[in-house]
């Protein structure tokens, strides 16, 4: 295939991939009702969920801004030939391959996100700010920047490289070795994400003694889960929002509880919420999750093993020979399309999971107390009551709370 007809076959990707998700972002916003469902109308009062609706309507409306540019740029890149630009300005600089290719992806990465500041920090201190939710400020917003640079340098740049040289070391096989690691590495950030990367930006501290503790001790006795880390962390030093989540295989488990969601509910619901992490750990999804990102790191590995070593993929985004680097940059817009249906699938599989974790939350502790946690969660989060299907199809990995609610009542 000509350069010239990959490069039509890129941009038409990108065209439509953004039109596309403009439609979607439409008929979400345009699905906002002002009625509040009977299901939730104990916990929202009419000026309260006004303002949700305005949260939703102004965060749709900037993100058609933000959108629109990042696509405009990433357009204006493939027509103009700013990729091989690129290559071409940093190779008489740089000799060696896989310094190259790191000093072709930091500068483009590092590029995009100043150009997107000013919308981030817009995001923040504006909107976030104007309902309630910023608790970030601009101290910790930079040295959150400069951390995520540093590990992305350190762990971006280390995968890449390692990529880089298994392809020019071994060739077309390198796939099955980087997978390889890739699964030891996905594995290893699934152990110890809580112990050595999140500390990195919040501080995260042991569960207090207390009636909370017990009853959560009490509750992981009753159903056989040796919960031995309970861990409460900083959630409140950038956002108002809440959330919990459950990390770790084998003896790595660990449960942690944003100090926001401990400060906003009871005890009952806390132990609600902990019964449906739980209840993914029960139910195997973890293990199940990993497993199938395995086979799609294989599955994408192996279609990149057929296409690295085209020069014209790197002709078609205005390079002048072959580069590894500017053929990963082509690779990755070719197999979007691919990619979003996997990513389908495992939404669909996302969003059954969370029923199952709910219902086990309800058979094990009190659908009752979860339901309320949920309400209480969507109210303080100004969350969208109804989200458009096809936004939900597309794009939700949890259900709706109107869809988990009558799920948990049917059950009962």
């Amino acid at each position: 295939m000509k350069p010239e007809t990959i490069l039509l076959i890129i941009v038409a990707i990108v065209i439509i991939s953004y039109l596309f998700d403009q439609l979607l972002d439409y008929l979400n916003l345009k699905a906002l009702r002002s009625d509040i469902p009977a299901e939730i109308a104990s916990f929202y009062n009419k000026e309260k969920y006004l303002k949700s609706l305005e949260y939703q309507q102004t965060q749709a409306r900037f993100s058609f801004l933000t959108s629109a540019f990042s696509f405009l740029l990433s357009l204006g890149m493939l027509l103009s030939g700013g990729f091989g630009w690129m290559d071409g300005l940093l190779r008489p600089l740089v000799s060696n391959e896989i310094l190259l290719a790191l000093a072709f992806f930091g500068v483009i990465m590092l590029a995009s996100d100043l150009l997107t500041l000013p919308f981030q920090w817009y995001s923040t201190f504006v909107i976030e700010e104007k309902f309630g939710f910023n608790k970030t400020t601009p101290k910790t917003f930079i040295a959150d920047k400069l951390k995520g640079y540093a590990l992305g340098a350190l762990v971006g740049g280390g995968l890449l490289a390692l990529l880089i040289y298994l392809v020019n070391t071994i060739g077309a096989s390198f796939w099955i070795w980087f997978g390889l690691i890739a699964a030891v590495f996905i594995l290893f950030v699934n152990m110890f994400y809580t112990s050595l990367i999140l500390p990195m930006f919040n501080k995260l501290t042991p569960l207090a003694d207390g009636d909370l503790k017990i009853a959560i001790e009490s509750f992981s006795k009753k159903v056989s889960f040796p919960l031995d880390n309970i861990f409460v962390m900083d959630g409140s030093k950038r956002s108002a929002k809440a959330n919990a989540f459950f990390s770790g295989i084998g003896k790595k488990k660990k449960i942690v509880l944003y100090d926001t969601l401990i400060n906003n509910h009871t005890t009952d619901e806390l132990v609600a919420v902990l019964a449906h992490e739980v209840g993914h750990f029960k139910k195997k999804h973890i293990v199940w999750s990993y497993l199938i990102s395995i086979v799609q790191v294989f599955f994408i590995l192996f279609v990149l093993s057929t296409m690295i070593f085209n020069e014209n993929l790197s002709l078609a985004l205005g390079g002048t020979q072959q580069a590894i680097h500017l053929n990963l940059v082509a690779f990755g817009i070719l197999f979007s399309p691919i990619s979003g249906i996997t990513g389908l699938f495992m939404s669909m599989l996302s969003r059954k999971n969370e029923f199952e974790a709910d219902a086990y939350a309800r058979e094990t502790f009190d659908g009752a107390a979860l339901g309320h946690a949920l309400k209480k969660l969507s109210v303080d989060t100004l969350s969208n009551l109804f989200p458009h299907p096809w936004y939900v199809f597309f794009h939700y990995s949890h259900p709706p709370l109107l869809q988990r609610l009558k799920a948990l009542e049917l059950k009962s």
